[in-house]
C-alpha cells in the first residue's frame, strides 16, 4: 500500500522549511504562524470522520492535528528568531561621569566639577557577526530537518496503524467465515447424530470446535477495537467514529531491486539530516574561532569643566589583552563536537543501510510466501476442505477428517493474510527509510 507522494522539489522553501520528501508530500502539515505577536495558532478544528476512512484521510488528519508535530514545528520558528538575533550588532553605550565633586579644599561642592558625556561602541572583530549568522542559519536548517524527520515518522506510524486496522478487519472477516462454517458443520453433525449415523461424541466435538471458533472471533473484535483507538490517537482523538478503513491488502507495490534501494540511501532524509548536523558543527567551530579574536571598543565624549567654564572632547580606544583567555576551551569543545557528529553520522549510515537490507529481506520473503500460498497452497486447501465436507455429509468420511481439513484450510488463509500484512509492514519500513513511496504498480 504505497503512501501519497508528489514530485521532489527544492531543498528548502521560501519560508525556510525543508521541502517535504515525496512520502506524504501532497498533504498539508501543521506550521505555526510566523508572527510572534499574533495569537498562538491552535490545532485546526475538525469533525471526527465517520463511515469509511481512507489512508489519505488518516494521514491528512494526523499531519494537521498531531500535538507532537505541532510542538516540534515551533523549533523551526525558534531557529528563525535566533537567526534574527544573531544578525544584530551590539548597542552603543551612553555614559555620564561626574568627577572632582564633594571633596575638600578647592574641590568642595561643585566648584571644580568635571562632567563627561560619553558614547562608546563595541566593534566586533574576527568576523563574529557573520559567524553567528552562519551558525544560527545552520541550526535553523537542522531544526527544519528534525521537523521533516518527525513528519515522516508520523506518516509511517499512521500508515502502520492503518494497516493494523485493515489487517484485523480482514482477520475478523476470516473469523466470521470460519464461525459460519463451524456452525454449518455443527448442524450437520447434529442431524447425523439424530439419524443415528454418527456417534454423540462427534456432536460434542463439533460444539467444542464451534465455541473455540467463537472465542477467537471475539478476541479479534477486541484487538480491532484497540487498533482503532491507536489509529485515532494519531490525530489526537480518543473516540473514533469511523466504521471501517478502506484498503486492499492484495494490491502490492512491486519489489524493487535491493541495489536500487541502497543507491537511494545517499539521498535519504537521515543522510540529509546528518549533513545539516555536520554543517552546524562546522559553523560552531567558525563561531568559536571568531570568539578568540578580541573586540575593539571605541569611545568619545564631551567634557565640561565647571570651574573654568570650558569644554573639551575626549577620545579612547580599548581592547582586551588576550594574555590568558583566547577561547581555547570553546574551540576545543567545538572540534570535538564535530568529530562526535561525524562518528554519529557514520553510525547512522550503517544503521540505515542494515535496516533497509533487513526490511528488503522481509519484503522479499513475504512476497515469495504470498505468491506461493496464492498459487500452490490456497486452491488445493480449499478444494480439499470442500471435498471432505461433501464426503462427510455423504457418510464417506469421519468428522475428524472434516475437522482436520477445516483447520488446515483456515490456517492457510490466516497464514496468507499474515504474509500480506508482513509485506505491507516491510513496505512502510522501507518507505520511511528512503523518504519516498515504492512503485505502486500491483503485482499479478
Amino acid at each position: 500500500m504505497a503512501l501519497p507522494a508528489l514530485p521532489v522539489g527544492a531543498t528548502t522553501d521560501s519560508d525556510g522549511w525543508v521541502t517535504p520528501r515525496p512520502l506524504g508530500q501532497g498533504l498539508e502539515s501543521f506550521r505555526p504562524a510566523n508572527d510572534a505577536d499574533a495569537p498562538a495558532r491552535s490545532l485546526p478544528s475538525f469533525e471526527e470522520p465517520t463511515g469509511g476512512l481512507s489512508l489519505r484521510q488518516a494521514l491528512a488528519l494526523a499531519l494537521l492535528r498531531s500535538p507532537a508535530l505541532a510542538a516540534v514545528s515551533y523549533d523551526v520558528r525558534l531557529g528563525e528568531a535566533r537567526l534574527v538575533q544573531a544578525g544584530l550588532r551590539p548597542n552603543p553605550e551612553v555614559s555620564l561621569e561626574v568627577e572632582n565633586v564633594l571633596g575638600t579644599g578647592d574641590y568642595q561642592g561643585m566648584r571644580e566639577a568635571e562632567f563627561t558625556l560619553g558614547l562608546s561602541q563595541l566593534v566586533e572583530l574576527g568576523g563574529k557577526r557573520a559567524a553567528r549568522i552562519h551558525e544560527a542559519d545552520r541550526a535553523r536548517e537542522l531544526a527544519a530537518w528534525d521537523y521533516e524527520a518527525l513528519r515522516l515518522d508520523l506518516v509511517t506510524q499512521t500508515a502502520a496503524a492503518f494497516l493494523d486496522v485493515l489487517g484485523l478487519q480482514q482477520q475478523l472477516l476470516l473469523d466470521e467465515d470460519m464461525l459460519k462454517l463451524a456452525e454449518t458443520i455443527a448442524e450437520t453433525v447434529a442431524r447425523r447424530v439424530e439419524a443415528a449415523k454418527a456417534l454423540p461424541v462427534e456432536n460434542a466435538k463439533a460444539q467444542l470446535a464451534l465455541a473455540s471458533t467463537r472465542v477467537e472471533r471475539d478476541q479479534t473484535q477486541r484487538a480491532l477495537m484497540a487498533a482503532r483507538l491507536r489509529l485515532a490517537a494519531a490525530w489526537g482523538s480518543t473516540a473514533p467514529q469511523f466504521t471501517h478503513v478502506e484498503g486492499n491488502l492484495e494490491q502490492r507495490p512491486a519489489v524493487p531491486r535491493q541495489e536500487l534501494l541502497l543507491e537511494r540511501l545517499r539521498q535519504t532524509p537521515e543522510t540529509a539530516r546528518w549533513a545539516a548536523e555536520i554543517a552546524w558543527r562546522e559553523a560552531g567551530i567558525r563561531l568559536e574561532n571568531s570568539k578568540g579574536r578580541q573586540d575593539l571598543t571605541v569611545s568619545g565624549g564631551l567634557r565640561r569643566f565647571h570651574g573654568s567654564d570650558s569644554n573639551a572632547l575626549t577620545f579612547g580606544v580599548s581592547i582586551p589583552w588576550p594574555r590568558y583567555d583566547r577561547n581555547q576551551g570553546g574551540i576545543r569543545e567545538a572540534k570535538f563536537q564535530l568529530a562526535k557528529a561525524r562518528e554519529e553520522q557514520r553510525a547512522a549510515d550503517v544503521r540505515v543501510t542494515n535496516e533497509v537490507a533487513q526490511a528488503w529481506q522481509r519484503l522479499d520473503a513475504a512476497n515469495a510466501l504470498v505468491s506461493a500460498l496464492k498459487a500452490t497452497v490456497l486452491p488445493p486447501a480449499q478444494q480439499t476442505f470442500e471435498t471432505t465436507e461433501r464426503f462427510y455429509r455423504e457418510g464417506r468420511l469421519s468428522y475428524l477428517d472434516v475437522l482436520d481439513a477445516q483447520r488446515t484450510y483456515f490456517e492457510v488463509r490466516a497464514q496468507y493474510l499474515r504474509a500480506l500484512r508482513d509485506y505491507h509492514e516491510a513496505v512502510v519500513s522501507i518507505e520511511r527509510l528512503i523518504g519516498e513511496p515504492l512503485p505502486a504498480a500491483p503485482q499479478q
